[in-house]
């Protein structure tokens, strides 16, 4: 485009026909670049936003805007749902409503309402208002835009002590101890006020946080976790679910740990292939009566951890917990499994 305007510029006037502002996410600004801002005029019109948000009757100029219009990875979107209470988002075919909204469920920000506006200024416009869960599993007509606003009544109560539901807590690609799993997880931890616990490979920081609520103001949970993006997302749930006695720690296990006090009681969520030795380096040093409980949904970790504990003469309780969860179908119920995963409680004789 912009060589042919270079080439016809001197003998013929160049139109341009953008849609909307071209200087929202739009050609305006490139050509500007491109062609020196001297040799273009720009003449912008309504853009899609204010279209959108005039068909909402609803202010925008506290909008956080999301374009993922021809890029990759979704990074961009959900540090705005994080941060953010009403967004917009610009679309393509392969990042539409139905991936928004997904991206949306799986990072645990089921507190948003969606609107999508599909075809605006056309015959063929629609607007539609729905949950995250009925835009996930629907298709759209081009081009469409995607209004996003946070709804405080689907919000669960973050004040409670215990049982948070999992979309309290932002994660990656359904990377959480889910709530089911994480009560009976903290039931076998036995903690208690006051407690040191020590949380190793925190991922979102499930556990640690809610570890942090029972043990109350005088207990202190370290929670470690290797992996720079889910370490972002231990801080932001610690911060906004206002876990003072959690302490997010970036490290790569089994080092660091010599840094931490004594603990009272450790929990296990991950360690793959280095899980012996992770295993080895946490219970160095525990006094008698120390608990440590690991989940894994692996015959090999399970296999691993039993061979530990059973070699150094612990007392070792192993359960395997499956859960199912009703989602609707046909306007019934039908019931959904979890992953059946192994929680293996060892104490210290």
């Amino acid at each position: 485009l912009t060589a042919f305007i270079r080439k016809h510029h001197e003998s013929k006037k160049i139109v341009v026909l953008a849609s909307g502002d071209p200087l929202f996410f739009g050609i305006g600004s490139y050509l500007a670049k491109a062609l020196g801002p001297e040799n273009v005029e720009i003449h912008p019109n309504v853009s899609a936003l204010a279209s959108a948000f005039a068909r909402l009757k609803i202010p925008w100029h506290d909008t956080a805007f999301v374009s993922c219009h021809g890029r990759r990875g979704s990074s961009d979107l959900l540090r705005n749902l994080e941060n953010k209470t009403k967004l917009a988002v610009f679309t393509d075919p392969e990042h539409d409503p139905a991936w928004v909204a997904g991206q949306a469920i799986e990072s645990g920000h089921r507190h948003f309402k969606i609107w999508v506006l599909e075809q605006l200024g056309s015959p063929g416009e629609k607007v539609r208002s729905m949950t995250l869960e009925q835009a996930s599993g629907m298709k759209f007509a081009e081009p469409n835009l995607v209004v996003m606003l946070q709804d405080d009544d689907l919000r669960p109560d973050s004040k409670a002590l215990f049982g948070l539901p999992d979309n309290c807590f932002s994660h990656s690609q359904g990377l959480i101890t889910k709530t089911e799993i994480r009560a009976i997880s903290l039931a076998r931890l036995q903690l208690f006020p006051g407690a040191v616990v020590w949380d190793l490979g925190a991922g979102s920081g499930a556990v640690a946080i809610e570890a942090g609520h029972l043990v109350g103001p005088g207990g202190k949970v370290y929670a470690v976790e290797k992996d720079s993006g889910r370490f972002e997302q231990l801080k932001s749930n610690c911060q906004r679910l206002q876990a003072a006695n959690v302490e997010p720690l970036q490290a790569d296990l089994p080092t660091g740990l010599e840094k931490l006090p004594e603990p009272d009681r450790i929990f296990v969520g991950g360690g793959g292939k280095r899980l012996s030795r992770i295993l080895a380096a946490a219970t160095a040093d525990l006094g008698k009566d120390k608990i440590v409980v690991i989940n894994t949904v692996l015959l090999a970790s399970l296999n691993t951890v039993l061979e530990f504990f059973n070699n150094n003469s612990w007392r070792v309780d192993t359960i395997q917990v499956q859960v199912s969860r009703a989602v609707s179908l046909a306007d019934d119920l039908r019931f959904e499994p979890v992953n059946p995963v192994w929680i293996i409680q060892a104490t210290r004789k």
